[in-house]
């Protein structure tokens, strides 16, 4: 055995040839290029999901001259009956004048109805009429129905695996807000246990 207290040869040294840490230089360059074209794959795989995932509603929604801002607002308008106006505006993270023409539309056309707050009345409190809940639901469906098959298919915990994904893909910033907002299961409330994203140098 190598006596580890030995010195090199007179002459020779510890340090890495040249040669060796050029050769070592395109190894880590493949492997963070690996790295990347992993990671791209992941958004690309992303964009192609949520083209099918919104392309069922949005079929639904032409009939009706509606775009995808009319079907997030009846979406968590239903699911929050009495929702501020304020509210939706945070969630939604469009600007009030975007935000005002789609509410105009969906009340002119009855889908639903705006009320002043019991105790501050300059609040708008927004609900779903029962035909607003009808489309609501329609397109819920359609939506639920491919997450149900994606589910099935990737198998055993990917239901439990997605939400934590798409869960860590939300700014921290906003996590505790949208985990009241979507009645997460306490099991899946990974706000504590996420690590926040390193900037990379």
């Amino acid at each position: 055995m190598t006596d580890v207290n030995s010195r090199p040869p007179s002459g020779t040294s510890m340090r890495p040839r040249n040669g060796a840490a050029k050769d070592a230089a395109p190894a880590l360059q493949a492997v963070a290029e690996a790295e990347r074209d992993r990671l791209i794959a992941c958004a690309e795989l992303l964009f192609f999901a949520y083209r099918d995932f919104t392309s069922d509603a949005d079929k639904v929604l032409e009939q009706y001259g509606f775009g995808r801002a009319h079907h997030r607002v009846l979406h968590f308008v239903n699911r929050n009956p009495g929702l501020r106006v304020a509210d939706l505006l945070h969630i939604l993270q469009i600007t009030k004048q975007s935000l005002a023409r789609v509410l105009k539309q969906l009340i002119d056309e009855g889908f639903i109805t705006q009320r002043s707050g019991r105790e501050d009345r300059r609040q708008r409190l927004l609900f779903v009429t029962p035909k607003g809940t009808r489309l609501a639901d329609k397109l819920a469906s359609l939506q639920i129905r491919r997450i149900e098959h994606a589910i099935h298919a990737a198998g055993p915990g990917a239901d439990d695996a997605a939400k934590r994904f798409l869960f860590a893909m939300i700014a921290p910033k906003d996590r505790d807000r949208v985990h009241a907002l979507i009645r997460l299961p306490e099991a899946l409330d990974t706000t504590e246990h996420l690590e926040q994203p390193q900037e990379r140098t």
